[in-house]
């Protein structure tokens, strides 16, 4: 008889350490199967070779993925000059080996600098993003024509931390989805020696940090304390205001009815269209995350997603109340 002990569905953001080696996916149905976490998913996934900050989402917080994928990366990297793979870092097929000798720290140095400047970039052959309705990595591995594909980037900052060629160790904060495996692969074209990623740790994906994060096997290791280490959902998002409804407020919510600025009072101070906030209930439990849109020539707050778990059990609970 199997008496091990698995939690009940949480329902919050699990800040996970991903080891590097399994895909990200391989990681989440570990804690599923493991911990019994039948709705899971992630938000910003790390290649195989990464690791570090990996966003795990449970429950109801599988609602705000696209919310959470948006905020800057920063990443600690290790790349190697003098060397070419068809997935841009180590662990991929050796397409040339080059020379670097002619390459000085001092030009290895001002190339990572040079990624500040780049607006776009290549997207890897070998990658999730699709070409009609197929991964990448799936037409490579065919032996298929990969299409070139680019996307727009943002580089806010990239130093490096310590250069003994041919290994350059660099830090690099960037926009969501940037690839920083395309970022070397560039820099080993500018240096004409072609370079690869032979290690990347994320450390931040804005607001959560490494120190945040729990190790896999702590997490498998420790179902009875699974509870404690998710961040519940009105902490998911910490750059969002939280507004308390009242019952009647709250069950029009449920009903996805829309309610007009003012009709939270003071505590609706801003008249931004496209503004963002949480919605709570009595309880300080989430009900929605809302946007400000001015509909029909009227400011209201309108539900982008549903978080709540239950109906309320009322008498009035199938009847949607009118907000005037």
């Amino acid at each position: 008889m199997n008496n091990v002990f698995k939690p009940p569905q949480a329902h919050g953001l699990l800040i996970l350490n991903k080891p590097s080696g399994p895909t990200s996916t391989h990681c989440l149905e570990k804690i599923k199967r493991s911990l019994g976490q039948k709705k899971i998913g992630h938000a910003g996934t790390l290649d195989p070779l990464a690791s570090g900050v990996l966003l795990v989402l449970l429950g109801q917080a599988t609602k705000i993925a696209s919310h959470l994928t948006r905020g800057r990366k920063s990443y600690q990297g290790l790349l190697r000059l003098g060397m070419e793979t068809d997935t841009y870092d180590v662990s991929g097929k050796i397409l040339a080996a080059r020379g670097f000798k002619q390459v000085a720290p001092d030009q290895a140095e001002a190339a990572v600098a040079e990624w500040i400047e780049l607006k776009e970039q290549d997207v890897p052959p070998y990658s999730a993003a699709k070409h009609k309705g197929r991964p990448l990595y799936a037409l490579s591995r065919s032996g298929q024509e990969v299409p070139v594909k680019r996307k727009p980037i943002e580089i806010f900052q990239a130093e490096v931390i310590h250069t003994d060629l041919p290994l350059v160790r660099f830090r690099v904060e960037c926009s969501a989805g940037t690839y920083i495996r395309s970022l070397v692969h560039s820099l080993g074209i500018r240096l004409q020696c072609g370079a690869v990623l032979e290690e990347l740790i994320r450390e931040r994906s804005h607001p959560f940090t490494l120190d945040q994060a729990h190790d896999l096997e702590s997490v498998l290791g420790e179902p009875e304390s699974f509870g404690r280490k998710i961040i519940p959902l009105t902490a998911a998002l910490p750059h969002l205001p939280c507004f308390l409804l009242p019952e009647d407020l709250a069950r029009a919510v449920r009903h996805g009815v829309r309610l007009p600025r003012e009709v939270l009072g003071n505590e609706s101070i801003t008249d931004e269209v496209g503004a963002q906030a949480l919605f709570l209930d009595t309880r300080e439990q989430p009900l929605a995350l809302v946007e400000l849109r001015n509909e029909d020539g009227r400011l209201q707050w309108t539900v982008l997603r549903g978080l709540f778990l239950d109906p309320v059990q009322d008498p009035d609970s199938n009847r949607a109340p009118s907000i005037s």
